[in-house]
């Protein structure tokens, strides 16, 4: 193993082992998507708070891989303080970056850079942008004005 690839490895067990932003609020403030994903057991909720078309926090809670839960913590710091429209390009990045297509290595990405070498794991996808799959519902779902708490079974694609 490179000493890259032994770098991402603690990255991701560091945000699984001690999650930042992790908990949810009990408030009508927060846009809240819960997804599941039944062929693995990834099974999570994520929350964004919303100020002046600015992400102010992101929480997230649920149960799940290391990859997972760890990507649910990495994206939870990687797009608080991002306007919308910043952080819509961000997780389109992150997801072209994971499937192993052709990214913007100049965006700003945080440590979300360690999950690039889960191209190399296909079956591994869907941990890895579950939780940036929530977040995209949730703006989604701010930006039409429509329920503040989403939940649904899917298969993360």
């Amino acid at each position: 193993m490179s000493n890259l690839e032994n770098l991402y490895r603690q990255v991701i067990m560091d945000h699984y082992k001690n999650p930042r932003n992790k908990g949810l609020k009990d408030s009508e403030e927060y846009y809240s998507v819960h997804l599941k994903n039944p062929t693995c057991g990834d099974d999570l909720t994520i929350q964004i708070k919303v100020e002046d078309n600015k992400i102010t926090e992101v929480y997230h809670d649920g149960t799940g891989c290391s990859i997972s839960m760890s990507a649910a913590s990495v994206m939870s710091e990687t797009i608080m303080g991002m306007n919308l429209e910043e952080a819509k390009k961000v997780i389109n990045n992150y997801v072209e970056m994971v499937k192993g297509e052709e990214f913007d290595e100049e965006m700003f990405m945080g440590d979300a850079i360690v999950y690039q070498g889960v191209s190399q794991f296909p079956a591994r996808f869907k941990c890895a942008t579950i939780a940036w799959k929530a977040l995209d519902k949730a703006i989604s779902n701010h930006e039409n004005c429509s329920h503040r708490h989403d939940e649904e079974k899917i298969e993360v694609k």
